[in-house]
């Protein structure tokens, strides 16, 4: 595969994985927190269980808040918020409070106050330990008017960490950290407290995970989201994920698109006299062996000098070819002695003067091929 189809390839997949983890592990991650299914630190997986240990009724709710009004009997319905919400419910769930509903809310939005970020909050069973400086503070107006119905249930003199609101025979609960009983206090009184919070009214208790994203099938069924392609159907990124399916389509019909039979590529020739000589030349170049080349190649070139001045294939003394080629060239024959002696010193030169040595047997032969149009 070429380099550019791979890389074509490559990119392509890794588009397609980007998008379908930011569909399916990115949302998780965020709603998951506080979830009883969940066994990091802000998990309320080992509560659950504590909870079950404890022969407790207590079940988890996957369906929508208005599906729990079928219920027939008072139910307290425990909602640990992911993030930090402001305390504000709909007349709906005010309406199933007041029927004597319990409505249990952690995580509850309040501003920070001068309060140490960790802090122990005494209770009848202990230290309930809170991480958090965010206080609920009752305004003047609030005092006069809720005197009766709004009760602290922990809290320092900095505000309420806890505290309860009635409404006709129920009440509403809330905390303003959604860690409460998280995981990471299994060793501390958090465990017992919030068990006890939960079971004040002897109700059958149900832990919200359909605000964490669980749902029972019925629910995804009726939801249209029974299957993952339902499921993007109905999302904004399903649009998206069209056109990447598209344009993988189109990179696949591009880069392997053909209008007749495979040509098979002709395997190139191998010159081997070509190759020697270059490896040759590549072991001579590294040891530096300037003297053999001036030996070899300077015998060749004389006799290639004599053939075309007709002194035929044996090596002639120096002076011998001097005079004929002054004779027939009626040039100087300085030059030509020049090269002569320096292939008969038999000694190392630089790579620059060997260049300059063989430019001028290349030069003679130029000059004599000129001159004697052979």
């Amino acid at each position: 595969m070429k380099r550019r189809n791979r890389i074509i390839w490559l990119g392509a997949i890794a588009l397609a994985a980007i998008i379908l983890l930011s569909i399916t592990v990115a949302p998780s991650s965020k709603i998951n927190s506080g979830s009883s299914y969940n066994r990091a630190p802000e998990g309320y997986g080992a509560w659950y269980a504590f909870m079950q240990s404890q022969g407790t009724n207590i079940q988890r709710w996957q369906k929508p808040f208005s599906d729990i009004e079928t219920e027939t009997n008072p139910v307290t319905l425990l909602q640990v918020n992911s993030t930090l919400r402001n305390p504000m419910f709909y007349s709906q769930q005010i309406e199933w409070v007041k029927k004597g509903n319990t409505l249990v809310i952690l995580g509850v939005k309040q501003p920070p106050t001068a309060a140490e970020f960790s802090s122990n909050q005494k209770s009848a069973f202990g230290d309930v330990k809170i991480d958090t400086s965010r206080r609920y503070q009752e305004s003047q107006s609030e005092q006069e008017l809720e005197q009766e119905l709004e009760q602290v249930l922990l809290g320092d003199r900095y505000g309420a960490v806890v505290w309860e609101e009635k409404y006709g025979k129920g009440k509403v609960i809330f905390a303003t950290t959604p860690h409460l009983a998280a995981n990471a206090y299994q060793e501390e009184a958090n465990f017992v407290y919030l068990a006890d919070l939960v079971t004040k009214g002897n109700q059958k208790i149900l832990i919200d995970e359909y605000i964490h994203g669980y749902k029972d099938p019925d629910i995804r069924e009726k939801e249209g989201r029974g299957d993952l392609l339902g499921y993007l159907a109905k999302t904004p990124l399903f649009p998206a994920l069209v056109q990447v399916v598209v344009l993988l389509l189109v990179l696949i019909w591009s880069e392997n698109r053909r209008f007749g039979k495979p040509v098979t590529l002709d395997t190139p020739v191998i010159d081997n006299s070509q190759a020697y000589i270059q490896a040759l030349a590549g072991v001579l170049q590294k040891a530096e062996s300037s003297d053999f080349v001036l030996e070899m190649v300077g015998k060749e070139e004389q006799l290639q000098l004599q053939k075309v001045l007709g002194l035929g294939q044996i090596l002639v003394e120096n002076e011998v070819l001097l005079k004929v080629w002054q004779d027939q060239t009626g040039k100087n024959a300085a030059e030509l002695d020049a090269v002569l002696k320096l292939q008969v010193k038999k000694h190392r030169i630089s790579e620059q003067d060997l260049i300059s040595w063989l430019g001028k047997w290349q030069s003679l032969r130029k000059n004599h091929n000129s001159k004697s149009n052979i």
